[in-house]
């Protein structure tokens, strides 16, 4: 074999690997080599380690989590930054220290060989060492995620031999290595603990309505895009035959429709919403002003308030109305300018989220809203300029300002998904805009969260603010320093404009929670959890 038959390199390699392991090596690339071709497997192969360059592979991998949120979003944090600091350990001292040629190019079958054939030292492998830093930092926060991604990092290492870039005891280096960086960031950074029991909340007793009658449902069709959901009206009308329900159209206003129902004969006891987070949110705004309780269905793509109070399915709203299970709930109210306080159930926001939001909604009746929302993201973060505002009467200059119902756990910039119902706090994450490479870092904590940015913000000569200021408060006034400029606020999914004062005043945002605000149904079991909802509840008192 090659490595047999020039002793340069036998003497290179030598001083770095036992005996033993060199005829390891030796024999397993006699055994890839002399295989059959297969020319798909090949060029298969090829395009695949040529994709793990640069870990573009891995990049795509992480964007992909970040999307799915939860878990995977920490594993895609955890997994980036195994991936740095393995690939700066193998690249950076691992070839300089141990070195060593590669396999002789003649030995490779030509089908086989790279475009371009690397010319760095062998051992050990980059692409081993970053594809198992990434998979295990994945596991370590998912391993769900983790699992699903083993295979395709063994691929992206095998190719390294397939393709003779590579010995095997510089795949098997580099792959011990990059779990091992994975591994010692576990120790100084500890992956999150499975989640503890939530504090409760108290249950309340709601009209059980077994037919549904006395319950007015309104419906948006154009909320969310799923082939497996059935038609609202078709469901409701068989589900609760004496329910009223009203189809909304493009231009309806929820609170005109509401209030001419609530002055008829026979007023709704309930209000019900098919839709997404937008659509409850408004209806949750007129049931509150009318003083009677709501009954979330999960119409929309998201649903967070409905999965969070525990009719995260149609079957679990149904089971809630007609058995009068319900709790009661904190949300908030946020004031623009001096105008009428409109609710808000997950979270408000200004900056990059609500550009955000606007060019997703553009795009999600042609493209989908899963596609629209990827293609929104990119736009916004290309093009995020930063804004002056003061925030409870200090002055900052933000990418934006987010305020979650409930104090959150999650790492994002913008919290959607309570995990709180009672707490009677908000949860205030304002992301700075500070100085030297404020776009870069600002568009990371927008992308990986708090962690990321907490790792960049400790970076020397960084200073302060941080790039993620978070607290918690009771209420928050968000002003535009500028005189006559305004504002742009997301609520729950919607954007909602407001207009400056005048040339002399800026416009303002206020938003206070309201403990106990709602009453909502819940198809929480007595005593226990919420079947896929966030927060725990408790029997009536």
């Amino acid at each position: 074999m090659g490595l047999l038959a020039h002793p340069r390199i036998l003497i290179r390699r030598a001083s770095i690997l036992p005996r033993w392991v060199r005829r390891i090596d030796a024999r397993v690339a006699g055994m890839i080599n002399g295989h059959r071709h297969l020319p798909s497997l090949d060029r298969r192969l090829a395009q695949l380690s040529h994709l793990a360059d640069r870990s573009r592979l891995w990049l795509a991998v992480a964007f992909t989590l970040v999307i799915l949120g939860g878990a995977a979003r920490r594993g895609a944090v955890r997994g980036i930054a195994s991936l740095v600091a393995g690939s700066a350990i193998a690249n950076l001292i691992g070839k300089r220290i141990f070195g060593g040629d590669r396999p002789l190019l003649k030995d490779v079958p030509v089908p086989r060989r790279l475009k371009s054939f690397p010319t760095s030292a062998s051992f050990p492998s980059g692409h081993s060492a970053s594809a198992a830093a990434f998979v295990t930092g994945v596991a370590l926060e998912s391993r769900r995620a983790g699992l699903a991604l083993a295979p395709l990092g063994a691929a992206v290492a095998y190719s390294r031999l397939h393709t003779g870039a590579h010995w095997l005891s510089d795949v098997v280096g580099g792959a011990a290595l990059g779990a091992a960086v994975a591994g010692a960031g576990r120790m100084l950074v500890p992956a999150r603990p499975a989640p503890a029991d939530e504090p409760t909340v108290p249950r309340v007793v709601l009209p059980a309505l077994a037919d549904g009658g006395g319950a007015s449902v309104l419906i948006n069709p154009s909320s969310g895009i799923d082939p497996f959901r059935p038609d609202p009206v078709e469901f409701l009308t068989e589900a609760l035959p004496g329910a009223e329900l009203h189809v909304l159209d493009q231009g309806d206003h929820v609170a005109a429709i509401v209030r001419e129902a609530l002055a008829s004969d026979s007023p709704p006891r309930v209000l019900g919403i098919w839709g997404g987070d937008g659509s409850v949110a408004s209806v949750a705004d007129v049931a509150r002003r009318a003083r009677i309780p709501l009954l979330a269905f999960p119409g929309g793509t998201f649903n967070h308030f409905a999965r969070t109070v525990g009719t995260a399915t149609l079957e679990q709203g149904i089971e809630a109305i007609r058995s009068g299970s319900g709790c009661r709930v904190d949300v908030a109210e946020l004031a623009i300018d001096e105008s009428e306080p409109i609710t808000v159930l997950n979270a408000a926001s200004i900056g990059i989220y609500p550009e955000f939001v606007a060019a997703r909604e553009s795009m999600e009746k042609k493209l989908g809203k899963p596609l629209a929302a990827l293609i929104a993201a990119i736009k916004a973060l290309s093009r995020a300029e930063t804004i002056a505002v003061r925030i409870d009467g200090r002055p900052a200059l933000v990418w934006s300002v987010a305020v979650a119902v409930g104090e959150s756990r999650s790492p994002a910039t913008v919290p959607l998904q309570r995990r709180r119902l009672d707490d009677a706090v908000l949860d205030v994450r304002v992301l700075h805009a500070p100085g030297r490479m404020s776009r870069l870092r600002g568009l990371v904590a927008l992308a990986l969260g708090m962690r990321s940015s907490a790792v960049l913000d400790r970076v020397p000569g960084r200073g302060r603010p941080p790039t993620i200021e978070a607290f918690t408060a009771s209420s928050v006034r968000i002003e535009a320093r500028a005189a006559g400029q305004a504002l742009t606020i997301a609520h729950d999914g919607e954007v909602t404009l407001s207009a400056p004062l005048g040339p002399d005043h800026g416009a303002a945002a206020t938003i206070t929670i309201v403990p106990g605000g709602l009453d909502v149904y819940s198809a929480a079991s007595e005593g226990g959890v919420s079947h896929e909802g966030r927060a725990l509840v408790r029997g009536s008192a």
